[in-house]
């Protein structure tokens, strides 16, 4: 299916979860196809820290040249998103565990999260694109808070490795336009949790 985003302007989240960014950067080309302006923002850590699945400089340059914009890698940054009514939908993603838990538990102690707070105050919707190795563990009780909460939604999950890692679940990144059309009616796109990748 073809979406139509023109006009919209779609806020990307960068957390930790590395070995996501190539699927999100798809996801991210994808999103850019339906004409919608795409505002970066990255925590901390997605934008200082170096692994195995790439540099955070190399990161950052492809979110620029994705976006041509310049990429929020501060909280001083992020906060004055929901004032200025800076997006009209924020996706984190991926979202990791810990921007999961602290999400749910109110804490806004990175560029992301403040993000996340700041556009929530305009009753805007947050989108979530999972990606954690404790979603069936102690992050399962944050998924069913964030679930019940005003203005929220999910990218489909499920089960990516469950012989190997049990607890562990990631989002179907290629239904992230299908989520986002959703959630900007304030629907959240169903079933939400799929069968392993």
């Amino acid at each position: 299916m073809t979406y139509n985003f023109q006009g919209k302007s779609i806020g990307i989240g960068f957390t930790g979860s590395f070995c996501t960014y190539e699927k999100i950067f798809d996801a991210l080309e994808e999103l850019k196809q339906t004409g919608a302006s795409l505002l970066p923002v990255f925590s901390e850590h997605a934008a200082t820290l170096d692994s195995r699945f790439g540099n955070s400089q190399d990161f950052l340059d492809r979110a620029r040249a994705l976006t041509g914009k310049e990429p929020i890698t501060t909280i001083p940054q992020a906060e004055p998103i929901g004032p200025k009514g800076l997006m009209d939908i924020l996706v984190i993603a991926p979202c990791t565990g810990n921007t999961l838990s602290k999400l749910a538990n109110g804490i806004s102690d990175t560029p992301v999260l403040m993000a996340a707070k700041s556009h929530l105050r305009n009753n805007r919707p947050l989108v979530i694109s999972l990606s954690t190795n404790d979603a069936l563990g102690m992050n399962l009780k944050n998924i069913g808070i964030l679930l019940n909460t005003k203005n929220i939604y999910f990218v489909p999950f499920g089960q990516d490795n469950f012989e190997a890692k049990p607890n562990s679940m990631t989002a179907f990144t290629e239904l992230l336009p299908e989520t986002i059309s959703c959630a900007l009616n304030y629907q959240q796109i169903q079933p939400v949790i799929r069968s392993p990748h």
